[in-house]
């Protein structure tokens, strides 16, 4: 079996759970931190009640990524219809440009394509991660006024 890369042994070594209303506050925070220049940048509400409403929205798919105990990430993958949904990743800014978004997507990737599942998402079109999910051979299906929607064919 080869070698883990550097991005997936720190995404093996990150406790996962289910967020819980708890978890809501810090998962706000990280939104701010990790969000709000995209959203604004693309024209998207940033008041606090579109961000909580955001954050909620498909709220029971959502998984914490915790480092010593602390919240360092969220995951939003909805696997329940013809598609896997990609709904939201984010990873706190201390642990960016590590890797650590490409090799959780390309975790998810492996698990949809043993599904036979494209993967699908939306991305915010001044969000810089719409290079990585091209590298990763998702390709712009459509659009809306603030976000890309794209798709990456599981064959």
């Amino acid at each position: 079996m080869p070698a883990l890369s550097p991005a997936r042994r720190l995404a093996a070594l990150l406790q996962r759970r289910a967020a819980t209303p708890d978890d809501v506050p810090a998962l706000l925070a990280l939104r701010e931190a990790t969000m709000r220049e995209h959203m604004r940048n693309s024209g998207v509400d940033t008041s606090p009640g579109s961000m909580l409403a955001r954050l909620l929205n498909g709220y029971q798919h959502a998984q914490v990524l915790l480092r010593e105990e602390r919240i360092v990430g969220l995951l939003k993958l909805d696997r329940s219809g013809p598609d896997h949904v990609v709904m939201q990743i984010q990873v706190a800014p201390e642990l960016q440009g590590q890797g650590l978004g490409r090799a959780l997507l390309e975790e998810y990737i492996e698990q949809a394509r043993a599904a036979g599942k494209d993967v699908t998402l939306h991305v915010l079109k001044a969000n810089p991660a719409r290079g990585l999910y091209e590298r990763l051979g998702f390709v712009v299906e459509g659009e809306d006024a603030h976000e890309f929607h794209m798709r990456l064919p599981h064959r």
